[in-house]
């Protein structure tokens, strides 16, 4: 039986209740096959365009057989923290294997790339410290400086003036780390790198850049956002997941060999919580070799996205400032955006409903993301129904803005 206060305090929780009451609560709609362009759901196929698997990687055969084949040699879980009897010679394989990719003398891998923020941003914000943080960034790296004892300061979404004046303001020796999402996961623009890099040498600061959405979608060779801008050896930290485009779970950290040595030891979600899964391992480092052997998958992702994005602008969506396969769709009304979301799902067109608090509540939008598999007649068929959908909910259609 739930406590009395316990139960008073949660019973305030009403908005849930009311979105089910409606008939337009989204979230966790249980899918009943691989993740593919195509899904089951309530024994039914749903065109998918609400996956990070931004190179369709997730049922590749070449990473399923490496999960299973790992699982054959090393069992399912390790039993453990990386820190004690946790690591296994799969783990450091994989980690060679990203450092070389992102050009980094060295890198850890964690057992979720939010887990990857929380313990690198917490053991290296001390309390003379200080954040700097884009307003956009996704909620593990605000969680993240949360649990440090730094000083955060959050400047406007990639506004470098606002970012100078902010640095400007610190004492002068105080160790400073810039952190950035390399493309913003609700927005899809790319962060302004360049800039952040200048100032960092103006003003003696690091540089972290969070490449979630960014590995396997810029960079010539997919190897994320500091390579895309050419500066790969300016950036201090490089932090990745495995759950978009390497097919899996778990995340990773790059950078100096002393900085990921110190990371060892002072990371708390590394050194505490159970390493990653061998089959989880094998199936990112089997994805990452098949991003390296076929760069037209990226070449494909980035052909369907400028599709996308010519159509949408056609039928003058606003799909703000967008760079990047991730599109929102702004509708600007909560319950507008969970009622598209339904009737579209109902249509046969999967899309994720972003609204507030993960945005602000003028900025609730319909988040459409593609992968390198998408057919241009699934994407042509999307776009016709949320067209639609749009029509007979009078949604106000806006030209395409861009960010200051």
């Amino acid at each position: 039986m739930t406590n009395r206060i316990l139960s008073n305090k949660l019973a305030a929780n009403t908005e849930v209740d009311r979105l089910k009451a409606a008939g337009i609560y989204p979230f966790f709609r249980p899918l009943q096959s691989d993740m593919d362009t195509q899904v089951m759901i309530n024994g039914r196929p749903v065109l998918m365009f609400g996956s990070n698997s931004y190179l369709g990687l997730t049922n590749h055969p070449l990473v399923k057989e490496a999960g299973k084949m790992a699982i054959d040699k090393y069992g399912s879980g390790c039993a453990g923290s990386r820190f004690l009897n946790g690591t296994i010679d799969l783990h450091l394989e994989l980690e060679d294997a990203l450092a070389k990719f992102v050009g980094k003398e060295s890198a850890l891998v964690f057992s979720a790339g939010f887990l990857v923020n929380l313990g690198v941003i917490s053991a290296l914000g001390g309390r003379n410290d200080f954040l700097f943080l884009d307003e956009y960034n996704h909620a593990c790296v605000v969680d993240g400086a949360r649990l440090s004892f730094a000083k955060c300061l959050k400047y406007r979404h990639s506004d470098m003036n606002h970012l100078e004046r902010l640095l400007s303001n610190v004492p002068e020796n105080a160790f400073k780390l810039i952190v950035t999402d390399g493309v913003f996961s609700m927005e899809g623009d790319i962060a302004k790198l360049s800039d952040i890099v200048a100032l960092s040498k103006k003003y003696d600061a690091s540089v972290f850049v969070d490449d979630a959405h960014s590995l396997g979608v810029l960079g010539p060779y997919g190897d994320g956002t500091a390579a895309h801008f050419g500066l790969a050896s300016d950036v201090d930290l490089i932090m990745g997941t495995f759950s978009k485009s390497l097919a899996s779970i778990g995340g990773f950290i790059a950078s100096s060999e002393i900085v990921i040595e110190y990371l060892k030891h002072y990371a708390r979600t590394l050194m505490f919580s159970a390493s990653i899964a061998p089959s989880a391992a094998a199936s990112a480092l089997a994805a990452l070799s098949i991003l390296k052997q076929e760069p037209q998958r990226i070449a494909k992702l980035w052909e369907n996205t400028n599709y996308a994005v010519r159509l949408f602008k056609k039928s003058g969506f606003d799909i703000g400032c967008s760079e990047s396969p991730i599109i929102p769709i702004f509708i600007r009304d909560n319950d507008k955006t969970f009622l598209m979301t339904k009737i579209l799902l109902e249509e046969g067109v999967f899309v994720n409903p972003v609204v507030s608090p993960a945005v602000r509540s003028d900025s609730s939008m319909i988040r459409f993301s593609l992968m390198a598999t998408h057919s241009i007649e699934q994407i042509d068929y999307a776009v016709d129904k949320i067209s639609k959908v749009a029509g007979k909910l009078n949604v106000a259609l806006f030209k395409t803005s861009s960010v200051g």
